[in-house]
């Protein structure tokens, strides 16, 4: 028996990417390694990446804007508008290389507890099954966003306590 949310995740799943890590660190903490630049920019990106931010507004509607720098040189011009928030359990954005890109992929993390600790899903959908694709072949999303969660657990297991 499939209802509507079977036959839409369905439609989205060869859109997807999710990639979820349990961190040892209580809920509050993890969520707030997400709500302040101060944070964000010690462990956001994978291994080798540094961020500088442009701009920063944690709120919804609001907008990080921001630069990626890969181990390369390589910079890579990023945007993220919060578009939900719902603390200490959830947050949707939508990630772009600028205002209204029409190639931004949507991602909603939540946030669980788990006694300690917090498991963290980062769910991902892109625009086109090419868009996702081309993000796990081209730019390794999937090794980058399992990296980027190991940079968070290891920020918030040894910084923030």
């Amino acid at each position: 028996m499939t209802g509507n949310g079977g036959e839409a995740a369905h439609a989205t799943a060869d859109r997807e990417i999710v990639i979820s890590r349990v961190i040892g660190a209580p809920r509050d903490l993890v969520f707030e390694a997400f709500t302040q630049v101060r944070h964000l920019s010690r462990w956001w990106g994978p291994e080798g990446f540094t961020t500088t931010t442009r701009s920063f507004q944690f709120r919804i509607g609001g907008v990080w804007d921001f630069v990626m720098h890969g181990p390369d040189g390589t910079d890579y011009q990023e945007w993220i508008t919060w578009r939900e928030i719902v603390p200490p359990e959830r947050i949707a954005l939508l990630h772009g290389e600028f205002r209204d890109d029409p190639n931004a992929f949507e991602s909603v993390l939540t946030f669980e507890p788990a006694g300690e600790q917090t498991r963290i899903v980062l769910h991902t959908v892109f625009p086109t099954k090419e868009l996702r694709d081309e993000a796990v072949e081209k730019y390794h999303a999937i090794e980058g966003g399992e990296q980027t969660l190991r940079n968070l657990a290891a920020y918030v297991e040894g910084t923030v306590r």
